[in-house]
């Protein structure tokens, strides 16, 4: 007995012994054990923030950041509806910022029709190239480049959206022995597979900006500070535009990118709110604004062979509003260039130029983008997210009080206003077609006579 007793003791001394050198070796190995995922907090975290607040321009000091706790979609993606934006109100134009405060859980908003997002946008990608994803080199004395904030950017997307919408993503993790960039004290992800659709990218060997831009449904750009304290347009994936072209503004600052867009009223009233809140955004205040424009898209015919026509509603350009997209002029209202190609040179700055056959109540949409800003916390860099939404104008006027709403709004636009956003090429066909909507709403009783609510932005 006393010989089987000594044998146990010994055999169990190796095991400890054997199990304690496992324990080294992979400590050795891996820096330390992967650590367990800590509990998040219900409010995000950061430090070095007093740092970054007295930062001089163009220097960020990289901020320790934990995020909030994020509530699961509990859903599938294809029975989740686009979100009925109607960012428009009763009454005077006002020219704003337009920012709200934004939750930690709604950064990024999917629905149904992130499939066809996605196959217009690996199209894009695939045939736009560089005129679609960019980004820039460091430009010494100037601005950094954008690569680091493009790299955090694609894991900071990663590491939400499996968490946000855990039944479309899939995520695997790598080695300890990574950059960093995993939350809560996790290694960093590796590959994140979209499940529905069964694609994976490789987060450690493909460009960071193409694959956050084929992650989600919106337009992304990235915004870098200056040693001038300007903030310059380093990176970005602007797939779906509509109305304009990242090759004629990537590189540019803030102010350059609006006014020669021809933002109405940038210098007047944007500019230096915009560079204030720019240089003071927190890591933890993240916002968010809505706008909106107008465009038509014509019926096309079925091609002869029975190809799928890509984007028939015109979502990453709107041909039938601004004409060729590799001929488009920049700064040029898409009306304008529109009424250029396709009137006589006799009629090219005459008021008589005909309206194509095509603006019809049909055809016309409502193209409104739901932009979010937020500061990233290694980079510092600021990153837009550009979710736009196309809803055909009769289907709105359907909605009560909808038609009397945009009638109001779209005839309190400044000339200027109307000219940027696109009224001029609709307005002799739209406003009296919503006029006709909002007679038939109030006749019954679907809306009331001076009624002007409005539950911004829906």
């Amino acid at each position: 007995m006393a010989y089987d007793l000594e044998t146990a003791s010994r055999a169990l001394l190796v095991a400890l012994s054997l199990a304690y050198f496992c324990y080294r070796f992979r400590e050795t190995i891996t820096g330390r054990l992967f650590p367990k995922e800590i509990s998040p907090p219900t409010t995000p975290i950061t430090a070095n923030r007093k740092q970054n607040k007295d930062r001089t321009d163009g220097e960020w000091v990289p901020e320790t950041f934990t995020y909030p706790s994020f509530e699961p979609v509990p859903v599938e993606l294809r029975d989740i509806n686009p979100i009925p934006y109607r960012p428009f109100r009763w009454g005077k134009y006002n020219v704003t910022m337009g920012i709200r405060n934004m939750p930690w859980d709604d950064w990024v908003q999917l629905d149904n029709q992130f499939f066809q997002y996605h196959k217009i946008k690996t199209h894009r990608v695939a045939t736009r190239g560089e005129k679609g994803v960019k980004t820039l080199p460091e430009r010494p004395g100037v601005v950094g480049g954008g690569h680091l904030a493009a790299k955090e950017l694609v894991h900071e997307l990663a590491e939400y959206l499996h968490r946000r919408y855990p039944t479309t993503y899939n995520v695997e993790r790598g080695s300890k022995h990574d950059e960093g960039f995993g939350w809560y004290g996790l290694p960093q992800i590796r590959t994140i597979t979209i499940v529905p659709i069964g694609v994976t990218y490789d987060l450690d060997t493909e460009d960071p900006m193409t694959v956050a831009a084929l992650l989600i449904q919106d337009d992304l750009a990235l915004m870098v500070e200056g040693s001038d304290g300007r903030y310059y347009f380093q990176a970005g994936a602007i797939l779906l535009p509509g109305f304009w072209r990242m090759e004629d503004k990537i590189g540019l600052p803030l102010e350059d990118i609006h006014v020669k867009g021809h933002v109405p009223q940038y210098k007047e009233k944007l500019h230096l709110s915009m560079s204030r809140f720019f240089k003071r955004m927190a890591v933890d205040k993240p916002v968010v604004r809505n706008n909106y424009f107008l465009q038509v898209a014509r019926p096309r015919p079925a091609p002869a062979d029975g190809t799928e026509i890509m984007d028939p509603l015109e979502l990453a350009w709107s041909d039938s509003t601004n004409g060729d997209e590799d001929a488009f002029t920049h700064g040029t209202p898409g009306t304008e260039q529109l009424k250029k190609e396709r009137v006589p040179e006799s009629l090219k700055h005459s008021e008589e130029a005909d309206i194509p056959d095509y603006v019809v109540p049909e055809n016309i949409r409502l193209r409104t983008e739901r932009q979010s800003l937020r500061r990233l916390p290694r980079s510092g860099a600021v990153v837009f997210t550009i979710r736009t939404y196309l809803f055909g104008v009769t289907d709105l006027t359907k909605e009560k009080g909808i038609p009397g709403r945009m009638a109001s709004a779209v005839r309190s636009w400044p000339e200027d206003v109307a000219k940027y956003k696109g009224r001029r090429l609709h307005e002799d066909v739209l406003l009296p077609y919503l006029d006709e909507c909002h007679r038939q709403q109030l006749e019954r009783g679907e809306a009331v006579e001076g009624e002007q609510t409005t539950d911004y932005p829906f």
